[in-house]
């Protein structure tokens, strides 16, 4: 919502909550202009025809590892056959942008309430390139940067760009937020 707002502080928001269909449904039965569901919840569902436009990343970057898989074994249980598996198995260029947008929010001292948005992939020439955004909760003050690191540590560049965006005033924005 603080995003949207940032970018249409005329916007009339309502949250919702519910399944994809319902929420979708909730354009006719409530009147509402629009829905902001995520593109790939609704390709997985095959409602492909319901995305009228993706919001660009560089405005709209997602929670930190939004859309990452994690799999945690329980130390006292699973054989060894079981963790080597998923040790072997895992993307490492996935779990370093994973492991730089964690970094970021935790530096921000943010949760899941906060409005931090982190976005992380590596390039071509293969490093990292970590962008993050704060916003507050009325879209009024925003933040935002771009750093780029290598993959071996992606911790570092998370720490670095949080730092930067405590520089633009993310302090003061994330304080506001937490109050509200």
């Amino acid at each position: 919502m603080a995003q949207l707002l940032a970018v249409r502080p005329d916007l009339d928001i309502v949250p919702i909550r519910g399944n994809v269909p319902p929420r979708l449904r909730k354009i006719r039965t409530e009147g509402l202009d629009a829905v902001v569901p995520a593109a790939a919840g609704l390709r997985r569902l095959g409602l492909d025809d319901a995305i009228d436009e993706l919001l660009p990343l560089d405005l709209f970057p997602p929670s930190p590892g939004q859309g990452a898989l994690g799999i945690q074994v329980r130390a006292d249980w699973g054989s060894e056959r079981l963790r080597e598996i998923l040790r072997t198995n895992g993307d490492p260029e996935t779990d370093a942008a994973v492991r730089a947008e964690r970094a970021l929010l935790a530096e921000l001292h943010g949760g899941c309430s906060v409005p931090v948005g982190a976005y992380a992939a590596v390039r071509p020439e293969g490093d990292l390139i970590l962008s993050g955004q704060v916003t507050s909760v009325d879209g009024r003050d925003r933040v935002s940067g771009t750093l780029i690191g290598t993959l071996a540590e992606p911790e570092k560049l998370g720490t670095a760009l949080a730092m930067e965006l405590m520089g633009q005033g993310a302090i003061r924005i994330l304080e506001t937020a937490r109050q509200t």
